[in-house]
């Protein structure tokens, strides 16, 4: 997973913990049958097993999901290895998982939000009010923007290069506006941090801002909408994908903007798309009366 599949730290310590839970599962089982499991012992039966325990121990179905996911990665590789003859995940399917409608902001109540007038004599509010307009404007992830580096933005095209899941990389253009806050933090970080930099958005000692910050930055602008059922930068992406679709743009479009790897992954958003369905409708002759 690591040297093949590039997958990132995070995602290899997930893995190697939900193989490690199954483990810890087969040796109980071991103990009370008095039987000893070897890797061509495990069957479907086995793995659904583990399946039952997980839900009853309160596993969401995307937990349980994830966790299976891993266990056939893991034995897709000793069968393509020649460690095993058969699958033994072949007939095994997870439970179904409802699909959450995504949270999102209203454009015009994230309009007022971002069109606020902020100290501009404080390089903190400086740099938050920026971190706002890009995750709404880009749709980039926390962890993307907390990677950005000055060289991954030009200026004079209007780009930005993004890092994002599994070391992919990918452009984002942006606007004027945009640009102009981009420039103006970049001169206020050099009058009131100064120093080499790792990172584009820094704290005020130059040291990199942390996902935690981001997530507190975006958590404190969004408590002004009681509605929200959650108030996380992922919410922002949201309101980016939501408000591309609303005004036009293609599904495909919107996919390689978010740097989703399928369209299933961004298909969800259609669900959310409901004032482009209410323009379609007015056209109706009877929608008229």
């Amino acid at each position: 997973m690591r040297y093949e599949r590039n997958y990132s730290a995070h995602t290899v310590d997930s893995y190697t913990n939900d193989l490690n839970q199954f483990v810890s599962f087969l040796e109980k089982k071991e103990a009370m049958e008095e039987v000893d499991f070897e890797i061509d012992s495990v069957d479907a039966d086995i793995v659904r097993q583990w399946m039952m325990l997980l839900m009853k121990q309160s596993s969401s179905p995307a937990t349980v999901n994830r966790k299976l996911s891993a266990l056939q990665s893991f034995f897709t590789y000793t069968v393509r290895k020649g460690l095993l003859e058969k699958h033994p995940l072949r007939l095994v399917n997870g439970p179904k998982k409802s699909k959450p409608i995504p949270c999102f902001v209203k454009e015009k109540e994230l309009d007022s939000l971002l069109d606020e007038e902020v100290d501009d004599t404080s390089f903190e509010e400086i740099r938050n009010q920026l971190i706002l307009e890009l995750l709404y404007e880009t749709g980039v992830r926390c962890s993307e923007l907390v990677g950005l580096r000055d060289e991954d933005i030009d200026m004079d095209a209007m780009l930005l290069k993004v890092t994002g899941k599994r070391n992919k990389q990918r452009l984002i253009p942006f606007a004027g506006r945009l640009k102009e806050m981009l420039i103006y933090y970049v001169n206020v970080r050099a009058r009131e941090v100064g120093g080499e930099r790792i990172s584009f958005f820094v704290r005020k000692d130059g040291r990199p801002v942390t996902s935690a910050i981001v997530y507190y930055v975006v958590k404190k602008k969004l408590l002004r909408f009681s509605t929200l059922a959650k108030r996380s930068p992922h919410v922002l992406r949201h309101t980016f994908a939501t408000s591309m679709l609303n005004d036009g743009a293609t599904m495909s479009a919107v996919s390689n903007l978010l740097g989703h790897s399928s369209l299933a992954s961004t298909s969800v958003y259609t669900h959310v798309t409901f004032e482009e369905l209410k323009r379609v409708y007015n056209a109706h002759p009877r929608a008229k009366n």
